[in-house]
């Protein structure tokens, strides 16, 4: 079920990403951007928890600390159609600091727990937790200790783990992405150790092939990549055959483009601007000739009033990609 997740990203994984995500990969769990309880309580709902059913399947992430307001958050979640509904103990933004949640929660496996039973007795879908291996000056024990104190109070089986520490204390959030060294050792010492638990590893994945040697060495479940499937995102088009052994949706880069057509011209229909889906599209032809005056094409006009899908064709045609995927 998890055996490849595009990892939710802030100002990233929108409706319109993880749409032109579900073209490239039938089989890759997206995952929304993180929303906190109570905006998933008071807010736009459409706005900020619509989705198209060709996502499925698709995770809602929240963000919280109070289990009454994450069971309320995580209800809404699961009537409007999300298949999992994911507790986020890994961001170390300046705003989650302040608001008790994120990866400082990684400090209070107990509060996790709680928060987690009570999302879990709310809804029937799974409920997972998304997490660093510690941080700041927690030792090497900190992300077993964490999983065990959460699992023993929630019950929760799906551990997604970023492999880095988060230093609360000095780091941007940027730099908390790069800086604190990679710890895989510490992911693949839970998976050995408790075998009977599901371990997602991420951070540091930068294509295909390192998911594959990761899980063909079966120290982890399944991989999350971030940001390589952002930048990069032609590289979800080869994962369903390499990863579950199925059929590739699509064998082109201009396939995907002519995919996305339709869904631009609805789009605009809808009064939505181009920019709010072409964004998401930059690095489709990453590495390709012709990719910069794709990306320049977007640039200079999805955000014009009016563009629709024919500025999206035009910026393919300037693109001239010489592979295509093994059928």
């Amino acid at each position: 079920m998890h055996r490849l997740c595009v990892a939710p990203m802030m100002d990233r994984t929108d409706r319109h990403c993880r749409f032109f995500h579900r073209l490239l990969s039938r089989r890759a769990r997206l995952y929304t951007e993180m929303l906190t309880a109570g905006a998933v309580i008071h807010g736009d709902r459409d706005r900020l928890l619509g989705f198209d059913p060709a996502e499925h399947p698709v995770a809602l992430q929240l963000g919280g600390s109070e289990p009454a307001a994450l069971a309320q958050a995580a209800r809404i979640g699961e009537r409007l159609g999300y298949d999992e509904i994911n507790l986020n103990c890994g961001c170390p933004s300046d705003r989650v600091k302040k608001g008790r949640f994120g990866a400082g929660l990684m400090a209070e496996p107990e509060l996790v727990g709680r928060c987690l039973a009570a999302m879990r007795e709310a809804v029937p879908v799974p409920v997972t937790v998304k997490c660093r291996v510690g941080i700041d000056d927690q030792d090497d024990g900190a992300l077993k200790r964490f999983v065990e104190t959460v699992h023993a109070l929630s019950g929760v089986t799906v551990f997604i783990v970023h492999a880095r520490k988060a230093w609360l204390k000095g780091l941007s959030p940027k730099q908390n992405r790069e800086v604190p060294p990679l710890r895989y050792e510490l992911v693949f010492r839970l998976k050995a150790e408790r075998p009977d638990l599901c371990i997602v590893i991420n951070g540091g994945i930068a294509d295909l092939g390192e998911a594959e040697a990761l899980l063909a060495a079966g120290a982890v479940d399944g991989v999350m990549l971030g940001r390589a499937a952002y930048s990069d995102p032609w590289l979800l088009a080869d994962a369903d055959r390499r990863l579950f052994g199925a059929e590739n949706p699509l064998l082109a880069r201009q396939e995907a483009v002519e995919a996305l057509l339709p869904y631009a011209e609805r789009l605009a229909a809808e009064g939505v601007r181009l920019h709010a889906l072409a964004r998401h599209v930059h690095g489709l032809f990453q590495g390709c000739p012709g990719a910069r005056a794709f990306r320049r094409h977007l640039a200079e006009n999805a955000h014009l009033p009016g563009a629709g899908a024919e500025v999206l064709a035009a910026a393919a045609n300037l693109a001239a990609p010489p592979d295509r995927l093994a059928a």
